[in-house]
């Protein structure tokens, strides 16, 4: 008999076990279901803003890209300077893969316009950095004057100058 009364006792306790274990896993299917539904949400609102971006934004969400001019720029300082020539590699930070292309197509004109503007400094001004950091403000602006001439538009971002030897 009481064989049967701890058999009872089991039944008992089996159905509330398995109706707690229900009820959890309906729970947290239900808190992963929420979490999945305000995930998804928050990616197709983010969809739906790029759907309706116009140019000036995509501009902004270009993929950036580094274009390094094939060979360094050399140049020869004009007679009675403490320097005598220079030699420097320029790497500029463009938007997008067509602006690249561009200043393939165009680097022979890049290339004549970089060497007559830094044969034209002052060498003694290129030793410090705020020299170095105006030239390449000009090479900045004298690059986007090139792009916007021939592809009617800029998108370099910045100028860096990988070597700068003057000698």
């Amino acid at each position: 008999m009481a064989e049967l009364e701890q058999e009872s006792g089991e039944e008992k306790k089996s159905p509330k076990k398995l109706i707690i274990m229900i009820v959890a896993a309906v729970i947290l299917l239900a808190a992963g279901g929420g979490v999945t539904f305000f995930l998804m949400k928050g990616d197709s609102s983010k969809g739906e803003k790029v759907e309706h971006v116009d140019e000036d934004e995509a501009a902004v969400h270009a993929e950036k890209l580094y274009f390094d001019m094939s060979k360094p720029i050399v140049v020869d300082f004009p007679k009675g300077s403490t320097v005598k020539h220079g030699r420097i590699t320029v790497s500029m930070l463009v938007e997008g893969a067509e602006t690249i292309e561009v200043l393939k197509k165009n680097e022979p004109m890049i290339r004549n316009n970089l060497l007559m503007l830094i044969g034209a400094q002052d060498p003694a001004s290129l030793n410090t950095r705020e020299g170095k950091e105006m030239l390449g403000k000009a090479v900045l602006d004298d690059v986007t004057a090139v792009l916007i001439k021939m592809a009617g538009k800029g998108q370099v971002k910045e100028i860096f100058f990988t070597s700068f030897v003057m000698q």
